[in-house]
Order: C-alpha cells, then sequence, then structure tokens
C-alpha cells in the first residue's frame, strides 16, 4: 500500500503504518460460563482477544480456527465487542472476522444463544428468544468486564455489537429499537412462502409474557451483516442513536433484502454506511469452507459465480476494525495509546 493510498484512506491504514512497531499478536481464544438470564441456567461465551502465544488449529463445532487457548492477554486497553450470531447458528461461523480483530486489538465475546443454536433450536419462534437474545449479549458485556483474564484489559469505553442475521435484530433491540410484532404477521400473510421468518406464521409464540426490548446504554456502535429487521418500522427505529455500518448481498436467499436491510438503512434515525454487495447470498458472510463443510453443508458453502467470498472477507475484517475504530476508540495497546496492529490477511 502507497502512501497516497494512505493519505486517501488513513482510517484503513494506520495499522500498516504502526506495523514495524506493533506487539505481535495472535487471536486468543477463552471459554466463559455465565448464567442465561432467561432461565438462570449456564450458557456458553467463546472470547477472542489480542494475544501473545503460539496459536494451533483446533476444530471447533466443526469449523477450522487458529488460536492460542488461554493465553497472556496483550499488554494495553482494548475496545470490547460481542457478537450476536443467526438462528440455529453458530459463532464459530465467523471466526474469521472474530480472529482477524482480535489480531488488531479488540476483544470479540461471542455469546452461544441458548436454544437458538446449532444444536439447539428449541426457543425459535418464542418471545424468550426474541427478547432474551438481547439480555443474553447484555450478560456477556457484564461477565467480560468482570472477567480475570479479560477485564483487566478491556478499555472503559462504549461497546459495539456486531450481528449477522438474527443477530442484527438483537444488535438494534440492544441500540433501541423496539420490534413491532404485527409488522411480522403482516409480512407473513402477504409473504407465507419466507420459511425462514415465517416459521410461526408472524405469530411469535408467548412463552414468556414479561419479558419486553431492554436497551443497553453501553452499546455505542453497530455492525450488521445481512440483518433480519422487518420488525422494525421507523417509529420502531426512533430509539436507535449509534453509528451504524451494514452490509448485505442482493440475491438474499433468505432474508428479503428490500423489507430488511435496504429498508433499515432508509429509516435508522442515524444514516448508516450501507453496503450492498453484488451478486452476494446470504451466507457470503459465513467462514470460507474447507473440504469436509463442502461435503456436509453445499448450501452455505457455495456462491454464485462471480462472488469471491475471501475478498468480501477481507473486506469486511479491514472496514469493521476501522469503523470500530472510528465510532468506539482506537485499540491502545502497551506503548503507543491509539495504534492498532495491521490485519493479517
Amino acid at each position: 500500500m502507497n502512501i497516497l493510498r494512505c493519505l486517501l484512506a488513513p482510517l484503513l491504514c494506520v495499522g500498516l503504518l504502526v506495523h514495524a512497531e506493533a506487539a505481535p499478536w495472535v487471536a486468543g481464544l477463552h471459554h466463559m460460563t455465565l448464567d442465561d438470564p432467561v432461565d438462570a441456567r449456564p450458557m456458553q461465551a467463546l472470547a477472542f482477544y489480542p494475544a501473545h502465544g503460539t496459536p494451533r488449529s483446533l476444530r471447533i463445532d466443526g469449523y477450522p480456527v487458529d488460536v492460542a487457548e488461554e493465553a497472556p492477554v496483550a499488554s494495553g486497553q482494548f475496545p470490547l465487542l460481542v457478537l450476536s450470531h443467526g438462528n440455529t447458528g453458530s459463532p464459530l461461523a465467523l471466526h474469521y472476522l472474530a480472529t482477524s480483530l482480535a489480531r488488531q486489538g479488540f476483544v470479540v465475546v461471542a455469546v452461544v444463544h441458548p436454544g437458538d443454536n446449532a444444536r439447539d433450536h428449541s426457543r425459535l419462534g418464542t418471545l424468550s428468544n426474541l427478547y432474551g437474545r438481547p439480555l443474553q449479549v447484555s450478560a456477556a458485556i457484564s461477565a467480560a468486564r468482570v472477567d480475570a483474564l479479560l477485564g483487566p484489559y478491556l478499555n472503559d469505553g462504549k461497546v459495539g455489537v456486531i450481528g449477522y442475521s438474527a443477530g442484527g435484530e438483537t444488535a438494534l433491540i440492544l441500540s433501541g429499537a423496539r420490534p413491532d410484532l404485527d409488522r411480522l404477521r403482516k409480512y407473513c400473510l402477504a409473504r407465507p412462502n419466507d420459511a425462514d421468518a415465517c416459521k410461526t406464521h408472524g405469530v411469535l409464540i408467548a412463552d414468556r409474557n414479561e419479558l419486553a426490548p431492554q436497551a443497553d446504554p453501553r452499546v455505542g456502535a453497530v455492525m450488521l451483516m445481512a440483518p433480519l429487521s422487518l420488525m422494525f418500522g421507523r417509529h420502531a427505529l426512533a430509539g436507535v442513536k449509534v453509528p451504524a455500518l451494514i452490509y448485505s448481498g442482493d440475491s438474499d436467499q433468505l432474508v428479503a433484502v428490500d423489507r430488511n436491510a435496504e429498508a433499515l438503512a432508509r429509516k435508522l434515525p442515524v444514516t448508516p454506511d450501507y453496503r450492498l454487495l453484488a451478486g452476494a447470498g446470504h451466507f457470503v458472510f459465513m467462514a470460507r469452507c474447507d473440504e469436509e463443510q463442502h461435503a456436509r453443508m453445499p448450501v452455505l458453502c457455495k456462491d454464485a459465480e462471480g462472488v469471491d467470498r475471501r475478498h468480501i472477507h477481507h473486506s469486511l475484517q479491514r472496514d469493521t476494525a476501522a469503523f470500530f475504530s472510528q465510532t468506539l476508540g482506537a485499540p491502545a495497546y502497551a506503548g503507543r495509546s491509539g495504534a492498532t496492529a495491521a490485519p493479517r490477511q
């Protein structure tokens, strides 16, 4: 990258310009167990963080990940990000983004949402899932702040939320949105063949009527990928006053772009940075597949002709770090305040 390009895009070049003097970070992995606010049962979270150590290749939830488990945290003060995965998904599907952000000086805590993950679908289509997911992310923020390994290295600034698919809905609630359940009912009457959004025919199972949408004032910015957001009209979004970076594919086969990302970008009170990816489908945001995954879940692995998932991921890694550095403050490691390490491609 030449100097002229850095002058034109300074946020994207901060890490590259200081890399020679930066600490040699790797992505650490810390396993966390905390109480699910919905029913007080244990739930799991994975924390990725800037670490010193030697990474090794692990296979977690079927995904190959290069991390240094429970390695010492790099010296510094780092912004906290939390990640919310999609319905019946796994945070490991976004491991490439979480580990890249960790190497660039962010702590990324990814909740495995109880009742709505790859192994357990028991809360799908329920109020306890819609309103419980944001509570779980808030609990993860609190747990990270007091965690013996991570807590001393977290800065005291605002927190960023990364949401993929249904995780986008979760991120919006955390930042002040209030779902309009009638919008879901009307949408499913008009588009009953939307199997992903209308599994319960537009009427959520009222298993926990006492639950309600709860914003978290600690959230200062959100990054959304293919967000499920059709329950939010302009009025429902009025409370969202944080900056947002939104990515969506114009060939999303699961989440209708016109009623979700595009409508969201028009209606948010703070105009977001909205990026529509030509030809990209819903699964382009998931980690690239190895041979075993191609054989086991080909639909999640195959992109349309001309769509380069590797290139899209590199852009996501770079631009997400730049966005959160700008909105939350850049990571600061010992000896150089405000500097970030370079992204590893």
